[in-house]
């Protein structure tokens, strides 16, 4: 098969309609969805939004309030610090000199010479400040987010230690 300016042409037109790249083969014929592909990105045509961002709204729940509204993830709250851009300067501190107010992520080496931690105000109920909170906890893949919504055992985890007794 090979691709005539006729073909192409078609091509362009499906592509810039919408038309999916197993249709676009569909509908030409005698070639195959990643050939399309190929060819689509050989011409530089726009690239398409992946399949997993729907341009869908989002469904309501009873009450008219948005289930994602609802529960606010360990992810968003970290992006929530990240756009906090307004860290507070460094306050270096000594060992002898970190007390409960002060945030205590090292600055460089123990062994070197002007090694020091960073005394910043840090957040409450933590030992860092919003900067240094950003290092230390990274946010959680979506699985583990799951498994932590619940804060329960997994089923497939309860039953084998149930079957284990």
């Amino acid at each position: 098969m090979s691709w005539t300016e006729e073909r192409e042409k078609k091509l362009k037109e499906l592509w810039g309609k919408g038309h999916t790249a197993s249709q676009i083969a569909e509908i030409l014929g005698d070639t195959t969805r990643n050939a399309v592909i190929g060819k689509a990105h050989r011409l530089k045509l726009a690239a398409r939004a992946s399949a997993k961002h729907s341009s869908t709204t989002k469904k309501q729940t009873d009450g008219g309030v948005n289930k994602q509204e609802k529960y606010i993830s360990r992810k968003s709250k970290f992006k929530s610090l990240l756009l906090d851009k307004n860290f507070e300067a460094e306050n270096p501190k000594k060992l002898e000199e970190l007390g409960d107010k002060n945030c205590r992520w090292p600055i460089g080496h123990p062994d070197e010479e002007n090694f020091y931690f960073c005394g910043r105000a840090p957040i409450e109920g933590f030992s860092y400040c919003k900067l240094h909170v950003l290092y230390a906890f990274q946010p959680k893949n979506q699985k583990e987010e799951l498994i932590d919504k619940e804060d329960d055992v997994p089923a497939f985890i309860e039953k084998k230690v149930k079957a284990s007794k």
